[in-house]
């Protein structure tokens, strides 16, 4: 005897008092400022581990932040929230590195009245070691939101400056309530930025006063160490700038040095063949040329995440002239090398992670997706996004995969990641959930009509999971000219016998199958609402009730009913 939804099922589980002593914490926060539980269990999704690993169905368990398990036999604990992923399709959370995101401005220091151009303090001239990205970052930002939406769950962030702005830290993109501190100092900031009015001025000036603040930070921290163990020695002068640099010339953190073009690629390497600094490449968008350079350097690379604008490529005409003609080629012929420089660098065997600095966030995915369709590998590209990263950034300990012990930073979407109509749903960080609205891949037709309609008037056997365990009920489908009606029946939770409810928005886009409809237990209303596919008399989905959880939910449609129409 199959039992009814109601008793053995979610509802049950809400009458017997589940539902009373949690509504006080467990309510939805799709801003996932509050965390419902430390615990979830995220089950039948789509896993991929890491790049390059094929898709598994499996289960993943989250506590206190941390992956606990990823696989088809874990032994779940009773206070786990249960996630339906049964059409979901989980990733390591992305990794930024070198981001802009989150920080403001710092106030522009005053000149003095003695104000001399060639020879201006380190602070005016923009060589600003001892300030940290941590001071200048808000978390709320709402390029913070807008980044995380797309994907990302940790970023660099650095801070604002001149030519040498100061150290980057690593931070979460978690809750408001924590620090989502990673790492504080985690390399010194760096560009060819010259100073207006005043030297350095030039790049070349500035590669000069690089070398210089790098040699007297190496002598001073010399002449400190002798000064304390030998005597009749002269106190050596120590400033903020040779003491914020100390660790860049013990190799303790590297240079992550903004170089855009094939020439300040040239430029940062050569500093740092010539003082040996640790060195990390950022925000490149022309390097084709410099391939084999940046390979010998071994340094660290990071691509910027964009492409060009191709307004140009579109304005261009049929009829043009034969020397607009040509030009347009040449446009056309650079448009066509830049959107294949990933797929080189991947070619070439050079890991590389990527940046957003001065990048739309609404861009990035048609942008990943371009430099896919141009060579750039999938493999490659959720490499570059999250294990190669980690590495870059070293915290690949930590993050960059799903594995048991790391930081639960999950994108959970409705697709393979790079397919066209893949939306992300939830993205976890730090084991806290932020829920994003997906749009139907098409205009909705409640006809079911259109092209690849299929049939859903009739009876339907249905069955659920929960974690009170297995369910089944009768969901009943009537085409009331354009659009559907229908009730489904189920044990009322007040314990007087059977109760039918009337089902709602009923929309059937394709094979795409959704409804709701409305139980009242102790007093309450909650709100079912139930979206899935149907496929030949079958339906497959999930069935989310109100604000406490998701669970699979499937269908079969009456034979005997089918064989009467």
């Amino acid at each position: 005897m199959k039992k009814n939804l109601l008793h053995a099922g979610v509802f049950c589980l809400l009458v017997a008092g589940w539902l009373s002593s949690t509504v006080a914490f467990a309510q939805s926060d799709p801003s996932g400022k509050k965390r419902i539980s430390d615990t979830y269990a995220i089950t039948n999704a789509t896993v991929f581990t890491a790049p390059g690993q094929a898709g598994i169905k499996a289960t993943v368990l989250i506590k206190d932040g941390l992956i606990q398990g990823v696989g088809t036999n874990l032994s779940l604990p009773k206070e786990a929230k249960l996630i339906a992923g049964d059409s979901l399709y989980i990733y390591p959370g992305f990794i930024d590195g070198a981001s802009d995101v989150g920080i403001t401005k710092p106030k522009d220091p005053e000149k003095p009245d003695n104000f001399v151009s060639s020879n201006p303090s380190d602070e005016i001239a923009g060589i600003t070691p001892w300030r940290s990205a941590v001071d200048q970052y808000s978390s709320k930002d709402s390029k913070v939101e807008d980044l995380r939406k797309v994907g990302f769950t940790i970023v660099q962030i650095m801070p604002d400056g001149g030519m040498i702005a100061g150290k980057a830290a690593i931070v979460l993109l978690g809750s408001d309530n924590s620090t989502n501190l990673l790492v504080e100092n985690s390399g010194l900031v760096a560009s060819f930025r010259g100073s207006r009015g005043m030297y350095p001025g030039t790049a070349v000036g500035v590669m000069a006063k690089f070398r210089e603040v790098y040699d007297n930070t190496k002598l001073t921290t010399q002449r400190s160490q002798k000064y304390t163990t030998v005597a009749g020695l002269k106190r050596p002068e120590i400033t903020p700038t040779y003491s914020a640099m100390e660790d860049v010339v013990a190799g303790k953190i590297p240079v992550l040095f903004s170089a855009s073009s094939e020439l300040e690629i040239r430029r940062a390497i050569s500093l740092q063949k010539d003082k040996g600094f640790k060195l990390i490449l950022t925000g490149l968008e022309e390097y084709e040329e410099v391939l084999d350079v940046i390979k010998a350097s071994g340094a660290g690379v990071l691509v910027k995440l964009e492409i060009p604008d191709d307004k140009a490529i579109k304005a261009q005409k049929d009829d043009a002239k034969d020397e607009v003609k040509e030009l347009n080629a040449r446009v056309k012929e650079s448009y066509d090398k830049a959107l294949a420089q990933a797929g080189k660098l991947e070619a070439a065997g050079i890991p590389f992670a990527f940046t957003t600095a001065g990048v739309k966030s609404g861009d990035i995915m048609k942008a990943m997706r371009t430099m896919i369709a141009n060579g750039l590998s999938e493999k490659a590209a959720l490499a570059a996004l999250t294990t190669n990263a980690a590495t870059i950034l070293e915290i690949n300990k930590i993050a960059g995969s799903i594995e048991k012990g790391k930081i639960a930073n999950l994108i959970m979407s409705t697709d393979s990641l790079f397919a066209e109509d893949s939306q992300i749903k939830h993205v976890m960080v730090d084991g806290f959930i932020f829920d994003y609205e997906t749009k139907a891949k098409k205009k909705a037709s409640k006809e079911g009509e259109g092209k690849g309609a299929v049939k859903i008037d009739g009876n339907w056997d249905y069955t659920s999971e929960s974690p009170a365990g297995s369910g089944s009920g009768v969901l009943s489908i009537q085409k009331d000219g354009s659009n559907y009606t229908g009730t489904i029946t189920y044990d009322d939770p007040s314990g007087s016998g059977k109760a039918t409810a009337p089902i709602s928005n009923v929309v059937l886009d394709g094979s795409a199958l959704s409804f709701s409809f409305e139980v009242n237990a102790n007093g309450m209303a909650i709100t079912v609402d139930v979206a899935g596919q149907v496929d030949a008399g079958s339906f497959e989905g999930t069935m989310t009730v109100g604000e406490f959880g998701s669970f699979p939910f499937e269908g079969t449609l009456n034979p005997t009913l089918i064989a009467n129409k």
